[in-house]
């Protein structure tokens, strides 16, 4: 079997990493378009953030089988099928979520290896993240921990992906 293609995408808070994931993943024509969502909505932002989210892809040609998923990303493998494609958004989001839980080390390690469970079954998986390392690493403990993470994360899924892409202000850079 032929290994799926890694596809990761980065860029700023409503930079248009989303939208460009999705189009990307729906021209990519595969089996099953799915979306994995790691998004809780705890707030009246975050509830809107999701709707909008979802009336996207309500709107889009193709249909759209979403999996919630805020933690425990490995648990998705096992709903995946062979020539699926599918679109996680997001990163930090789900970073933040297992963080509050510990044990990274082994949350790291099984993050990776659902990945290439992953790669092993579907077309493509487009992973989607924001780029939270602009800025100086943070005087505050946690976050500057969180900072630490997600540089790291992101550096391995980039090394794995075969195509990598930055979003600023709804245009697209391609670094690989």
């Amino acid at each position: 079997m032929v290994r799926g293609k890694l596809v990761f995408i980065t860029g700023g808070v409503r930079s248009g990493k989303s939208s460009f994931a999705e189009h990307y993943l729906m021209n990519e024509q595969a089996k099953r378009n799915v979306y994995i969502a790691s998004g809780v909505a705890v707030d009246s932002e975050m509830k809107e953030r999701i709707k909008r989210h979802q009336d996207d892809r309500e709107s889009y040609p193709v249909d759209w089988i979403t999996i919630e998923q805020p933690r425990h990303f490995e648990q998705v493998v096992p709903q995946i099928q062979r020539g699926d494609g599918i679109l996680w958004d997001c990163v930090t989001t789900w970073l933040a979520n297992e963080l509050y839980e510990g044990h990274m080390e082994e949350v790291k390690k099984q993050l990776y290896v659902a990945i290439d469970q992953l790669l092993e079954k579907a077309q493509v998986v487009v992973i989607v993240s924001n780029e939270v390392l602009d800025e100086a690493l943070s005087k505050y403990e946690y976050t500057a921990m969180y900072q630490a993470w997600i540089g790291r994360i992101h550096q391995q899924l980039v090394a794995k992906a075969d195509h990598v892409f930055e979003m600023e202000y709804g245009i697209r850079h391609q670094w690989k």
